[in-house]
């Protein structure tokens, strides 16, 4: 087997430090290519350029991963996607690893890259651009910003979006966010499209939302004040914010989503850009080494 490692030495802080193990691992069983990133961007013209691998392996959180996906399937070298992809979860939350059932523990990650069952996933497009866990329009989406922004990710890992959230809340006043569907329209403050369940982690903003499924699910908070926000995080927190009477929820293979003021966009917990944006869902989109058959 022809295996290509694609890794990111920073992902979880502290990646750097299992790379010559999961090397060692792959080597007994594989003719191993290993790719480590540098910058931001290295995941995808890494992936994009890969032609003769049997498999690609990423070792990385959710942002490598969505890298990769979108450099594999840009890239006409291995047939936009046609290699199978397996994961090596060193993140610091690892939703999709956690979404598909694949360990954390990195001995048990690698044997299932060997010698799991490749199945296809089904993943959002945002403006041209994939995503596999979820696209956040609003409250997330500027609380990343200010992630990305700032120093406070690489001191504080999970508590870098708690503090840069804290800090978005405290001047938030959100424009209103118009959403079209084939179904009709709605309004509201955020909106996220899950192509999955999980959600930063243990949280479940879109419950209901499947990889196996070439549906989005669409979670609106209808209400823009600070108490309804946090009626809305304390609710999720809680798994009860469907039960409230500002939110709605459903399910959309497409949607156009716009605003007149500037709002902010997050895919798979990394920066996207500002609204408008258009998104769909395309079907079994990659192959991703799971367990089972």
């Amino acid at each position: 087997m022809n295996a290509s490692l694609v890794v990111n030495p920073v992902a979880g802080n502290k990646a750097f430090k299992f790379i010559n193990k999961i090397e060692t691992l792959l080597k007994k069983k594989a003719s191993l290519t290993t790719c480590v990133t540098r910058k931001k961007g290295d995941a995808f013209s890494f992936s994009k350029e890969i032609s003769d691998a049997d498999i690609i392996i990423t070792g990385g959180g959710d942002g490598t991963i969505n890298e990769v996906i979108n450099g594999m399937l840009s890239s006409e070298k291995n047939n936009q996607g046609n290699i199978p992809l397996a994961l090596i979860p060193l993140g610091t939350t690892n939703v999709l690893a956690r979404e598909l059932g694949i360990p954390e523990e990195i001995e048990r990650a690698v044997n299932l890259a060997l010698t799991g069952t490749a199945r296809g996933i089904s993943l959002g497009r945002i403006n041209g651009r994939y995503f596999s866990l979820m696209a956040g329009i609003g409250f997330d989406g500027e609380t990343v910003l200010g992630v990305k922004n700032s120093m406070i990710k690489r001191i504080s890992g999970k508590a870098a979006h708690i503090i840069s959230g804290i800090g978005v809340m405290k001047r938030y006043d959100p424009p209103l966010i118009k959403i079209k569907t084939p179904e009709g329209e709605m309004s509201g403050y955020i909106a996220v499209a899950g192509n999955a369940r999980c959600y930063g982690g243990d949280f479940h903003v879109t419950p209901h939302a499947s990889v196996a499924e070439p549906l989005l699910d669409i979670c609106v908070l209808k209400g823009g004040t600070r108490r309804a926000l946090f009626r809305f995080i304390t609710g999720v927190i809680r798994k009860r914010h469907l039960d409230l009477d500002d939110v709605s929820y459903s399910k959309a293979s497409e949607l156009e989503i716009r605003s007149d003021g500037k709002v902010h966009v997050q895919i798979d917990g990394d920066y996207f850009g500002t609204l408008p944006v258009k998104i769909d869902v395309v079907k079994d989109a990659v192959r991703v080494v799971r367990q089972g058959v």
